[in-house]
């Protein structure tokens, strides 16, 4: 079942939101409009977005659509919270599309309350690797364009967000090309990722507690950092505290140099596999006034994720939706229906791939 919408002109964000909360996919028309909107508000916006709290920190999603409605139910919906997503919604889960269209229905229908910033996983080379590319083409058919339409849209999204003007908010880590926050404003956005250079590194990097400085990345991206580079960098831009997300955290969360640099993972049990506890970060106060008014609320992978992942696993061809925990209808099938033609898909989708941990 598709979203469909009476005009060219006027989308219906309430449907839509309705339909996407269920799980449903959109059509690719409504998508291509979708991501015409929301380019429109996107472009107006500078490489760094300035926020202020209260405001909940969302780290990586991938895919989980369950855990991603577990977060709201926890954290509250929007717009009752402000949130801020650091990037990586999409790739290794199994609902990569549901995921980033409901954020993307979010974004547009609030927009102050929520805010976007782009991963190393928002990018055609990685999505084409690591699954994103493989679902838009099962679920709406290798001749749909839809996998171009969000990664298309993906150029649009912000690098980085400050709150309170204390907090510096990005999806990797610093770069030595990034002394100074203007160094990011004067970054062309509005492309692919590049190899090197100070836009990958804000989406590739990573603290390294055995580091005083720069080292090259492991990963083939980006670098690692150590304590001086975080002193230097929060000290020139009159920062107190990093928040980034990229790294798989067994705990949720990682507190680095006293919290001068933190990780959030919001992703429980990561690639269905790993076992791991998610957070997501409720900054309640101004920190500058009180530096306790912020709060990691430590979750597990929601039941449906869980439940779905086992019967998967199991090899079961059908999964009776109306045994988890959401009340949905017989026509409500989580995606697994061809949107080009309108047959059933076999739900038995690849199992999870093998795990790079901090990819």
């Amino acid at each position: 079942m598709t979203c469909e919408i009476k005009s060219e002109v006027s989308l219906d964000l309430d449907e839509c939101l309705q339909r996407l909360y269920k799980g449903q996919l959109l059509s690719e028309t409504i998508i291509e409009q979708l991501c015409f909107k929301l380019k429109e508000l996107l472009i107006q916006d500078s490489n760094l977005i300035h926020l202020a709290s209260p405001i909940t920190l969302v780290g990586d999603i991938h895919g989980q659509f369950f855990d991603l409605l577990e977060i709201f139910k926890i954290g509250g919906y929007p717009p009752d919270t402000n949130y801020l997503f650091l990037g990586d919604y999409v790739d290794r889960g199994y609902h990569s599309i549901e995921t980033i269209s409901l954020l993307i229905v979010l974004k547009l229908k609030y927009p102050s309350r929520v805010t976007l910033i782009r991963g190393n996983h928002e990018s055609r080379q990685i999505t084409t690797n690591y699954g994103f590319y493989t679902e838009c083409a099962t679920k709406y058919g290798q001749q749909s364009k839809v996998w171009k339409l969000f990664t298309d849209l993906f150029d649009f999204f912000p690098l980085a967000a400050s709150i309170d003007g204390s907090l510096f908010c990005v999806h990797g880590g610093l770069s030595p090309n990034v002394q100074s926050i203007d160094s990011i404003l004067v970054i062309d956005r509005f492309k692919e990722i590049p190899h090197d250079g100070p836009m990958a590194d804000l989406v590739w990097s990573d603290p390294d507690i055995e580091l005083l400085n720069f080292r090259i990345s492991s990963r083939g991206a980006g670098y690692q950092f150590g304590i001086n580079v975080v002193n230097k960098f929060l000290h020139l831009n009159g920062f107190e505290r990093i928040y980034r997300a990229h790294q798989l955290c067994n705990e949720g969360y990682q507190v680095f140099w006293r919290g001068k640099v933190n990780t959030v993972w919001s992703a429980p049990n990561y690639c269905y596999r790993c076992g791991n506890k998610a957070s997501i970060l409720e900054i309640t106060e101004n920190l500058d006034a009180n530096p306790k008014g912020f709060k990691f609320n430590v979750f597990d992978a929601s039941p449906d994720s869980e439940k779905e992942f086992t019967q998967i696993e199991n090899g079961l061809g059908s999964i009776d939706y109306d045994e988890l925990s959401g009340d949905y209808d017989d026509d409500d099938n989580f995606g697994w229906q061809n949107v080009a033609t309108g047959a059933p898909m076999n739900r038995i989708m690849k199992k999870a791939p093998y795990v790079e941990y901090f990819m």
